[in-house]
Parts: C-alpha cells; structure tokens; sequence
C-alpha cells in the first residue's frame, strides 16, 4: 500500500499522555493488514459506550486473527447478538484481549466448541476453559474475521481489558499503529440556559449558536449574550486518514476563561458505569432527532469517571455586564485537534422564545418506587430508574398503554403487567406483548405469562400493546432441492423466517441424528457444515423444525443424497 508523503509526514501513532501507563512493543497487532477503524473505543452507541476499536477487514470475511501475545484462552462464546463468536485471552501482564464477531475458530478451538454444541444439542454456547488447558501463543492464529453477532458489516472487534477490574482501554495505547493525521469534525453547538432565570440569546431554553471557520482551521462561534447558569452541547465526530467512517472522538476540553471547567477522554472506563452515557448525551435530542449531543456540563445521575477534572460541574455563572471566553478543544488520540471559540457577555434580557414544560398526572420521584394502574396494564417503576424527577405521559387503554416516548432515558428495567382474564385459554397462548414502533411496526417483547397475567421487563419507554400472532414460522431450501445429489457441496443452508413474534427455537436432525446448523438472524439462514461427517448413509432424511416466540411450530423435511 502507498501512503502519500504528506500523510508520512503528518503520521501519528499514540498520544504521548497516558502512554508511559500502558506497555509498548508487547502486544502485536491482531491482524496482518494496515489497522483501519470503522470505530473507535468509548465511541457513542445506544445506551453504552464502545468498548473496544472496530477493525476493517477490507469488506472480507475469513482473515486469520493473530493472539496479540502469549496467553491462555479463558472464555469462548457463540451468541446469535452481541459479539457473535469471541474468544478472550488473558495474558501473564494482567489484560486481557478479546475478539469479536468472528466467522469460525482455528481448528483446535473450532474442534472443541463443537464437541461442546454436540453436548449440549445448541448452537449457542459459552464455555470457561480452566487456567491453562487452552495455551495461545503469540503470532499464533487462533480464528478469522466474520460478521456475526450484532455486527453490521464484516470487521473485527477487538478489546484490551485489564484482567483484574475488567475494566476496557483503549487498545490503541498499548503501540497498535493506525494512520491519523486528520482533525475532528465539528457538526454543532448548542446553548443551554439552566437556572431558572437563565437566558441564551433571548431564549430559556436550549439553542443552537452558529459558528465559522477561521483560516488556521479553528472555529469562533456567534458572539452569545446571555445571562444565569448556562452549559454548552457538541456534535462532533472523528475520521482517520484512510476512512471515511465518522468515528467517535477521544477527548473534549472546555475552558471559561482560562480555567478547566470540563476535561473527559476515552482512555478507560467501566462497564458498571457505561449505561450513564444517557446523562452525557442530550438524549431528548437523540430521541427526536436521532444526534448525540455530548453535554459539557454534568446533569443529574451523572455518575461518569471518565472526567479528569470537572469545576461547577461544568455550568457557566454569567454575570450581567461581564464578558466571558469559552474554548472548546476536540481532540483524537493521536493528538489531533480542533478548537471553538465562543464568546459570551452577559446581558440580561427578557427571553422571547420560552421553555416549555409539560405538566402530566403522573409526576416520578426518581428515588423513590412509583406503580401505576393504566387499566389494560399495570406498570412498575422501581426506585432510580430515571435519572431524575420529572412529569410522565401515560395513557390508559384496553390492549394498548403509552408509557411516554422514547425520548426520556431509563437506567433500571420496569415492568409492565398486563391482564388477560379477558381472554380464553386458547386466545393466551397466542397472544403476546408488543412494544409498537414506526409506522406501529410490532417489536416482540419477551413476554412471561402467568396465568391471567402477562409480564415484560423493560428499559426503553414506548407504545405497548398485546398483539396476536397464528402464523407459524416460513422454512424454504437455499442452496438444494429436493432429492438432489449434494456429493460435492460443502454445506447445505436453508432461510427461515418469522413475520410477527420471530424466530424462538430451532432444530435439525439427519437420519433421525441432532445436527449443528449454524443460524445467522441477519441474512435469515440455517446452515449446516458437511465437515461435521456424522452421515454414513448415501440417502440422507433432513428434518427441520422451527418454532416461533408463541408457540407456532413448522416443521420441514426434504431428501438429498451424498456420496
């Protein structure tokens, strides 16, 4: 590969901070191509933060995954979601690696999850190798990229942990090279007026500040007049040199006159700690607009340790009359930056463009167990499943209960219960709860059903209604037909589908014997492996059945032979 001479002399491998703490020239790279990153670690996701890098894999499948140093292998895990197939490495150092959505293992390690999937008559499996049993070394191949999992394209997930605390680092201070000489991208700038006689440019409630570039590649916003406690909001993202991925940034800096008010970074964090991401972001904003706005000041239930240094909790105290400098520095790991400077003077005025609050019936006190009878449902909000108190919307129903929108965040599971004594014997095994999307579009919700009872725990506030499902699952050939040789076939594959409550359980035999068939809910496929040579017969009798989230079972059967 060619890399300009311009980007040779711009090349930047880590940031020097924080380097001295991690060890350097151990650890190798994962994979034998130039890292290229579809995402960085501590990036925004739904309700987490990254926790590792995304590796490209040039848009292929199969690329063999190195052990980055020696160790033993301690966890192995197939999922139909998450990280798919994975394989953690703990090594002598104290960290741990990880490696995600893979396609297979080496044959050693393929060999014995298989002989375990046999065992147990399922695809899905976690196993815990004792200490030692499973030795990697390094170089040594131990599996090859896929897409599988929750993955939405073929890469590779990678991650360093240290063994102890399990806590996850950015894998890119431990001497990986990534080619990065390019700024973070500035997308917005919100103002936000947060006491009660609080003003930003005439409106109490939040804005957005326009901003300009200046010939040095820095940012100077609209001069703001403002008055009260105010913070400030950014829409930013990362690119590197040889992606056009917009990637999450490393650290974001806000300085009120000279002083640090915020200074947070992606080095390391917890994953007791990462479903706080919801306090970080503007997430009224995510639930409207679908944007993250990273917050520079801190609200309620923010219990982040991802902030170095944090003064009145970031909040700015605007005087009237006094004029105030705000920066803003956005920075990647390798030390790339970008700059906004806001200008404020304070200037109290009468706010034309006014916060409004929506009063309901139903007021929560975060801290505090709130239940309440919506008539087709009850709903129970255990303590501190909000981050804060605040006013709900919630609609009473016959099948059908709003519990508010998808734009307030909630941190614990709540439960909704609702009652079908209404309902026969026959109707309940039917019927399900289905938490309605766009276009009313029905998501299954895992439902527990006792009795005159139906029971769902959740976190994503919504629509939820009780939904009927009688079709059974659809099962059709892929790659055969019926009573066709398949001597020279690897693997033979079927589609299966479901178009309400989805895909619950499936099995396949041959001949009357349990096969594996590897199912991948993304492309809808079954897939069965000839290599597993458990066939001895040259007519060979494949039965297939599939049941779906309520009970509707088909069952497909076909002949092929094979030599």
């Amino acid at each position: 590969m060619k890399i300009p001479s311009l980007c040779i002399l711009l090349f930047s491998v880590l940031v020097i901070t924080g380097q001295d703490k991690y060890p350097q020239d151990v650890f190798r790279s994962p994979l034998n191509i130039p890292l290229v990153l579809a995402g960085t670690f501590g990036e925004l996701r739904s309700n987490h933060f990254h926790a590792g890098i995304d590796i490209k894999t040039q848009q292929r499948q199969g690329l063999p995954v190195h052990a980055i140093g020696n160790g033993t292998i301690t966890r192995i895990k197939v999922g139909l979601w998450g990280y798919g197939k994975v394989i953690y490495i703990a090594h002598p150092n104290g960290y741990t690696s990880v490696y995600g959505h893979l396609q297979k293992f080496a044959p050693e390690i393929e060999a014995f999850i298989k002989k375990l999937q046999y065992e147990k008559k399922s695809y899905e499996v976690e196993v815990f190798p004792d200490y030692g049993d499973l030795k990697v070394q390094k170089d040594q191949v131990i599996a090859y990229t896929g897409n599988t999992g929750g993955s939405s394209g073929p890469h590779l997930h990678f991650e360093i942990r240290n063994s102890i605390s399990e806590k996850p680092t950015n894998p890119l201070l431990y001497g990986l090279e990534v080619w990065d000489a390019t700024n973070p991208t500035l997308v917005s700038l919100f103002a936000y007026p947060l006491s009660a006689n609080a003003q930003v440019n005439r409106s109490s409630k939040k804005i957005q500040i326009k901003f300009n570039r200046k010939r040095d590649g820095s940012y100077v916003a609209d001069k703001v007049y403002a008055s009260g406690t105010i913070g400030f909001g950014i829409n930013t993202y990362d690119r590197q040199d040889l992606a056009a991925n917009k990637n999450g940034v490393f650290s974001v800096q806000q300085i009120v006159n000279g002083k640090i008010y915020t200074d947070y970074n992606f080095e390391s964090f917890s994953f007791k700690e990462t479903r706080y991401i919801n306090t970080l972001i503007d997430y009224d904003h995510y639930g409207k607009y679908n944007r993250r706005i990273q917050r520079l000041f801190m609200v309620p239930g923010n219990r982040l340790g991802i902030y170095d240094q944090i003064y009145n909790e970031g909040k700015i105290n605007i005087k009237e009359g006094l004029s105030y400098n705000v920066e803003i520095h956005i920075k990647d790991l390798a030390n790339n930056m970008v700059k906004l400077i806001i200008p404020i003077e304070g200037k109290r005025e009468q706010p034309v463009i006014l916060k409004e609050e929506k009063k309901t019936d139903y007021f929560i006190i975060a801290k505090q167990p709130n239940n309440y009878d919506l008539g087709a449902a009850k709903v129970y909000f255990p303590a501190n499943t909000f981050y804060e108190n605040q006013y709900l919307d919630l609609q009473k129903g016959n099948d059908t209960v709003v519990i508010h929108n998808n734009r307030i965040p909630a941190h614990k599971n709540f439960t909704i219960t609702f009652d079908v004594s209404r309902y026969s014997a026959q109707d309940r095994k039917e019927l399900f709860i289905a938490r309605l999307g766009k276009k009313n579009k029905m998501s299954y919700m895992n439902t527990f059903k006792r009795g005159s009872t139906f029971t769902t725990r959740t976190r994503n506030l919504g629509t939820y209604t009780l939904a009927r499902d009688t079709i059974p699952p659809k099962i059709r050939t892929k790659n055969f037909r019926e009573k066709q040789w398949l001597t020279n076939y690897r693997y033979l594959s079927l589609l299966i589908s479901d178009d309400l409550s989805g895909i619950d359980t499936y099995t396949a035999t041959l001949n009357g014997v349990w096969i594996l068939m590897e199912y991948e809910p993304k492309t809808k496929t079954l897939t069965y492996n000839f290599d597993d040579k458990i066939l001895n017969q040259t007519q060979c009798e494949l039965k297939v059945v599939v049941t779906d989230n309520v009970g509707n079972t088909n069952t497909f059967t076909s002949t092929f032979y094979r030599k």
